[in-house]
């Protein structure tokens, strides 16, 4: 235990050091370089807006918690997007979240990436059937709050979570994060890869998959950043990691088909690079591909994913819930289930709530003790990067 919570607050002070100032990254002119359409809505009107909406009704109605569980069970239904069972436990979430307070789920797109999450507030908006939260990482927050895309909303649990990892005027907040990892099929590849240079190696043509395409995919692009780390670039340089998938997909090894929980279980990616949580869950869920998970030593790389609140939700009070439920400690406690590091994970370690057979049975910290982590600047730069080299270079 002790050494976890070490681990959590030697990565919040880092992070804490990298970050950069949110004003000028909360630009519309980034919202537009990330492919959004900038709402129509006015400044003065979103203002308006959010303000009227910020955590309804837990501030300024009486009935607090009873209230906001009244009116979200009165809207019966959450429209949720791009939130797979098998990723960070959102499966097991669900269901919880279904069995405590009776609202059914509306599941759209489960396999969409970051992107596609933003653009379907945007396209959706004033259909009933828009997403009334996102999951999305952080350059892509990023760019949906610089669109007008979300509404305020701080969590009851707000000030629990570390500042690096939420943005302080509300509209957006980190729920978990994870390093990336390199997994194989140990029916389908004899020697384990242990670094990004094996992967290189004949033996392992045909074989390897990233989790998503990078110009879309927040998971996608964290894996070209760790390449990047491992192949003498940096966090302000992806430009290296670029040149390794090139020479990947030349060689022979780096396939098209992306990697999915379908992929896996089928042998279709035997060779899978993407977040620890996700491949660790594998493991269980596909006994049969004999799943092996490690995290490379010459790119180790993290990155947190971030919940919002769409300003459009069909419905804005069942949001909420859902906000106040996946930042609880039963919700935090679900996604450390799933293998994801939750971002309250020090505050219940502090308190002690973790059980101590779940805290066991987590990878070894030691395994993260190299992770680095982007500041936003740095994401935005590398996504920018990405999208300006990968499709020449690499292929779309």
């Amino acid at each position: 235990m002790e050494d976890y919570q070490e681990q959590e607050y030697e990565f919040w002070r880092r992070l804490d050091e990298e970050t950069v100032d949110r004003r000028k990254l909360l630009r519309r002119g980034l919202a537009a370089g990330a492919g959004l359409t900038v709402l129509s809505l006015s400044d003065t009107a979103l203002a308006a807006r959010t303000r009227a909406l910020a955590n309804p009704p837990l501030k300024g109605t009486p009935g607090g918690m009873k209230a906001l569980i009244a009116a979200a069970k009165k809207e019966g239904k959450l429209n949720d997007i791009a939130l797979p069972d098998d990723w960070a436990n959102y499966g097991g979430m669900i269901a919880a979240f279904k069995k405590k307070y009776g609202i059914d789920f509306a599941r759209d797109n489960p396999s969409g990436s970051s992107a596609a999450e933003n653009q379907a507030i945007v396209s959706l908006k004033g259909d009933p059937r828009g997403p009334d939260c996102v999951d999305v990482g952080p350059s892509f927050a990023v760019a949906g709050a610089a669109a007008g895309l979300y509404a305020k909303y701080f969590v009851s649990t707000y000030k629990t979570i570390p500042r690096a990892m939420k943005d302080t005027r509300g509209f957006w907040t980190g729920d978990y994060w994870g390093a990336i990892s390199i997994a194989y099929n140990g029916n389908l590849v004899q020697n384990a890869p242990k670094t990004f240079a094996d992967l290189l190696k004949p033996e392992y043509k045909n074989k390897v998959a990233l989790n998503g395409s990078p110009l879309t995919s927040n998971s996608a692009v964290a894996g070209v950043l760790a390449a990047a780390l491992a192949n003498g670039g940096s966090l302000n340089n992806v430009g290296p990691g670029i040149d390794y998938f090139a020479k990947l997909k030349n060689v022979g090894n780096f396939i098209p088909v992306q990697t999915t929980p379908q992929t896996v279980a089928s042998g279709q990616t035997p060779i899978s690079i993407d977040w620890d949580y996700n491949n660790l869950a594998y493991v269980k869920e596909f006994p049969a591909a004999k799943w092996k998970v490690g995290v490379p030593s010459d790119g180790v790389y993290g990155g947190y994913y971030c919940q919002a609140v769409s300003a459009f939700a069909p419905h804005p009070f069942t949001a909420r819930l859902w906000q106040e439920f996946l930042f609880s400690d039963q919700g935090q406690i679900l996604y450390l289930k799933g293998f994801a590091h939750p971002a309250r994970f020090t505050d219940l370690v502090g308190r002690k709530v973790i059980p101590k057979a779940l805290l066991a049975a987590l990878p070894s910290a030691a395994l993260y003790n190299k992770v680095k982590f982007a500041s936003q600047g740095q994401l935005t730069k590398a996504a920018a990067q990405i999208k300006a080299q990968w499709p020449s270079k690499v292929g779309g």
